[in-house]
């Protein structure tokens, strides 16, 4: 039944991909000759004015294309001409180091709050009053202080993943039977020894879950943090390319940013189907 299932949600996955690739060829091929003008004029002008064409790339341009970055991934030409891979590396590698601190700083902190109803209470209000300030809205402040643009996206990413992780762990932990941890407490099994044999296992879907839910909100977030501060990374490539009015390029660094994002995200699912068990 499940290979089933799986094997009629490939077709119709396949059957919309190819009735999307097939408009999107449709509504971007050539329409003509629609003018006539001097040699010098045509050439300046480009296919668009002079045969018609589309100023929007086919699927078959972004292909070639594609293809093109495919073979030559980690090239390197200077500051602003890096292969693909390269730019891909940097942003990957900024994302792993804010959301690898935020682990730090976030799930000791989750057990704390979710196991001490004081601290709980104590720190609410700066969690409210924090949670919804765009991560965005740090990067200025981070410019200022720390005087380095790559530092700074690490920080803004840092920011964005602390608080679906600290607020499932928080959720998780406060959630584990009462009746576990009543056993555990008869046994005198101490205080640490509780959190990591009895609360942590019990805790951990709900905490890879909000993991999971952070790494996304980072990957949406590096993005637009590299068009601000610039130089290298997937962000950056989107925006130099747009200043260079290469769409083709623009569409193939957005499909992408969407392939490492779903990859990043079934990792971490596939984590959270490990740790989690039917009761």
């Amino acid at each position: 039944m499940n290979f089933s299932l799986r094997f009629r949600a490939a077709v119709v996955s396949i059957v919309l991909f190819a009735a999307f690739l097939g408009i999107w060829h449709l509504a971007t091929r050539g329409t003509g000759a629609v003018a006539n003008m001097t040699p010098e004029y045509a050439k300046l002008m480009g296919l668009t004015a002079t045969a018609g064409k589309s100023a929007m790339p086919g699927p078959l341009d972004v292909g070639a294309k594609l293809w093109e970055h495919l073979k030559q991934p980690f090239y390197d030409n200077g500051p602003n001409d890096k292969g693909l891979g390269i730019q891909l590396g940097y942003s990957i590698a900024r994302v792993g180091l804010g959301y690898f601190l935020a682990v730090i700083v976030a799930i000791p902190l989750g057990f704390l709050i979710g196991m001490s109803p004081l601290i709980s209470k104590a720190l609410d209000p700066f969690i409210q009053v924090l949670k919804p300030i765009s991560p965005l809205a740090w990067m200025p402040l981070a410019l200022y202080t720390i005087k380095d643009s790559s530092i700074s996206a690490i920080f803004v990413i840092f920011i964005c993943s602390v608080w679906p992780m600290l607020l499932n762990t928080a959720f998780g932990v406060a959630a584990v039977r009462k009746e576990w941890i009543n056993v555990a407490r008869t046994l005198e099994v101490g205080t640490i020894r509780r959190a990591f044999t009895v609360i942590l296992p019990a805790a951990a879907p709900t905490i890879l879950t909000g993991m999971r839910i952070s790494i996304g909100i980072a990957w949406l977030v590096i993005v637009a943090a590299e068009m601000l501060v610039g130089g290298t990374g997937i962000g950056y490539f989107v925006w130099n390319e747009w200043n260079n009015l290469s769409i083709t390029n623009v569409i193939i660094a957005i499909l992408m940013i969407g392939i490492v994002g779903m990859l990043l995200d079934q990792i971490l699912a596939r984590f959270t189907r490990m740790v989690t068990f039917p009761e």
